[in-house]
């Protein structure tokens, strides 16, 4: 596999331009990005939260970063980590533990972090253990376009 079939409608759909980088097997979005050679800042890392009722969304912050729940709970929404199990049948066409930073062409609500949005291009996951995709962030936030950004990490 090179490319998650949803991720590379996507990518065709909004016309983007992308590079594909492949890398040495990896088993999370740190170590992709310590073998593909890009700064960890520079590499978006999904996490994948629920509301018990069938309600998804996804944080994206840097891979050397980890989420703070606190700040993704306020409001009304009490979101919780979602279950390894429940992934897959979120993320058929991806690899297990290679998801693509794009919730929202898995119809999912995204919440980005703003270190990202500060970078010039980001990576993520192609939905292998293999191969990343780099976009430009303008060419990242047009397919994000309902993302909102917010501080997320610690």
């Amino acid at each position: 596999m090179h490319m998650a079939e949803t991720l590379a409608r996507s990518l065709k759909r909004a016309d983007c331009h992308f590079d594909l980088v492949e890398h040495e097997h990896s088993a999370t979005s740190l170590e992709s990005a310590r073998k593909a050679g890009i700064p960890a800042t520079r590499m978006a890392k999904p996490v994948i939260l629920d509301d018990r009722r069938g309600h998804y969304l996804m944080a994206v912050l840097p891979a050397n970063r980890q989420l703070d729940l606190g700040k993704v709970r306020s409001g009304p929404w009490r979101w919780q980590l979602t279950s390894e199990q429940s992934l897959g049948g979120l993320f058929k066409d991806c690899e297990r533990g290679a998801i693509p930073a794009l919730g929202e062409a898995y119809g999912m609500g995204m919440l980005i972090d703003p270190l990202l949005a500060r970078q010039a291009d980001i990576y993520l996951e192609a939905g292998d253990h293999q191969n990343l995709v780099r976009l430009p962030i303008e060419e990242f936030f047009r397919l994000a376009p309902n993302a909102r950004l917010c501080e997320l990490s610690l």
